[in-house]
């Protein structure tokens, strides 16, 4: 059997690098991407930004006060999805099986090719011809799993590269802070603290029992990741082209205030998907069928997004041009199409901080007891 190899891609500050290869006067600048009003949230910023403490999902006055010089750039989706297109193109063609994560992010099971070419020439020759044919910055990691290939890209940052051998891992990652580790957010990493965990390596010593009495069944999770484990497989990219939900009732109705809450209701599962399989849509389609049969969709371009506030008021106004006829309905649907990867994060230009607090504690609740928990009022 082949021995196992995972090769992590991560572009570097992708939406600002963009930005900077568009306009060469912003080349060692602190730039940063994001709203541009009072209220608005950084979405990304160059390395020079993150020298002054700036980072991702900051509100953009606090970014602001803490680097007065910095430049502020409103984001254009679109083209961060034109470029990301191509570097998946280049992975499509030069890698045997490869998983889109995110808008910036690939991971490439290149298993067995050491057995042709080298798995270690052969990543550095495919980051080579992407960042030559793109001219943006990237880092690589590669490993035995996906976990310690992620870890390793991220300490090569910015525009490097790094391998672990096999049975290296746990030595890897012990000297880092658990932080370091995927999935461990703040409140985790502060909770470790307090317990005298800082670092992966004494973390990964940790008794199972113990970790999952203080944190439930992540703790087991938190065991492995600390020591380097993780069985995940490479997922082969597919496109998928859209996402749609419909409801026929029991019985045709004109309850005007029916229709609207079925089409929200739809519209949030659909907005839940979205974000959990780490998409955003740019096309919203409404579908209505009288009680005849006959049945109307109209559509509607929007800005690449994945958030219930931007999406529900072009529902409802797509659902008031179609219902015209003022006649029993038997069914509704709704439809986002046009679908790109992209996390949430990467759809900040306009939200508010409180905006997107809100919609993270609310996925939480709708991850861990149903995406039908929770609606709004």
């Amino acid at each position: 059997m082949f021995q196992k190899a995972i090769l992590h891609l991560d572009m570097d500050a992708f939406f600002a690098s963009v930005e900077i290869m568009k306009n060469s006067k912003l080349v060692g600048l602190p730039v940063i991407v994001g709203g541009t009003g009072g209220r608005g949230v950084v979405t990304s910023c160059s390395y020079e930004a993150r020298h002054f403490g700036i980072h991702a999902g900051m509100p953009m006055a606090i970014a602001l006060r803490r680097c007065p010089a910095a430049r502020v750039v409103k984001g254009d989706f679109e083209d961060y999805e034109k470029h990301s297109r191509i570097i998946t193109e280049i992975i499509a063609e030069e890698g045997p099986v490869f998983e889109k994560a995110s808008i910036d992010e690939f991971y490439v099971d290149i298993s067995g090719m050491d057995k042709y070419f080298g798995c270690v020439q052969w990543s550095k020759e495919l980051r080579q011809r992407i960042g030559r044919e793109t001219g943006l910055p990237l880092s690589a990691g590669l490993s035995i799993n996906k976990l310690v290939s992620k870890v390793r890209a991220g300490e090569a940052k910015p525009n490097g590269s790094g391998w672990v051998a096999e049975g290296a891992e746990r030595a890897f990652l012990a000297p880092l802070p658990v932080r370091k580790i995927p999935s461990v957010g703040r409140a985790t990493a502060r909770k470790l603290s307090l317990l005298g965990i800082r670092k992966t390596g004494t973390l990964s010593q940790v008794p199972i029992d113990l970790l999952e009495r203080e944190f439930g069944k992540p703790g087991r999770e938190l065991h492995r990741r600390a020591n380097g484990i993780d069985h995940r497989p490479v997922v082969p990219y597919t496109d998928k082209k859209s996402l749609s939900s419909e409801h026929t009732f029991q019985t045709d109705t004109l309850d005007i205030g029916a229709l609207r809450r079925c089409l929200r209701d739809q519209t949030m599962k659909l907005a839940y998907e979205l974000r959990q399989s780490g998409k955003l849509t740019a096309g919203v389609a409404v579908k209505i069928r009288y009680t005849d049969f006959n049945t109307y969709t109209r559509q509607r371009r929007v800005k690449y997004t994945a958030h219930d506030q931007q999406l529900l008021p072009v529902v409802d106004q797509l659902f008031t041009e179609l219902f015209t006829r003022r006649q029993c309905i038997r069914l509704v649907g709704v439809r986002f199409d046009r679908l790109v990867p992209g996390h949430t994060q990467l759809d900040l230009f306009t939200d508010t901080q409180q905006d997107s607090s809100l919609l993270r504690a609310m996925d939480k609740i709708r991850t861990r007891f149903g995406r039908g928990s929770l609606g709004k009022g």
